[in-house]
């Protein structure tokens, strides 16, 4: 199984922005094959170097993995994240 993580931090940081992004991320549950595990989690202790969203995705394969990343409903998340995010950091390790 491969886990992929990314955290963002957003531009506009308001409760409304992040909750705006958080339901495009959960918008992907149940809409692409190869995505076997979502969860989407908000920062809760707004330190200085915390990020504002974390997403957790599973996959049962590297290949999974990238069908997933060029499906177009995460196409389409990409581009909103394109424009809301200020910067984001990801990794991926097999468990």
């Amino acid at each position: 199984m491969i886990t992929h993580i990314v955290l963002f931090k957003l531009k506009d940081r308001s409760p409304e922005s992040i909750d705006t992004t958080v339901q495009v991320l959960r918008n992907m549950e149940g809409k692409i094959e190869e995505l076997r595990h979502l969860e989407v989690g908000t920062d809760v202790l707004h330190s200085e170097r915390s990020y504002d969203i974390a997403l957790v995705t599973k996959f049962d394969s590297m290949d999974a993995l990238q069908a997933y990343q060029v499906h177009p409903v995460h196409k389409k998340v990409i581009e909103h994240m394109a424009s809301v995010r200020e910067a984001s950091v990801s990794v991926d390790y097999e468990c």
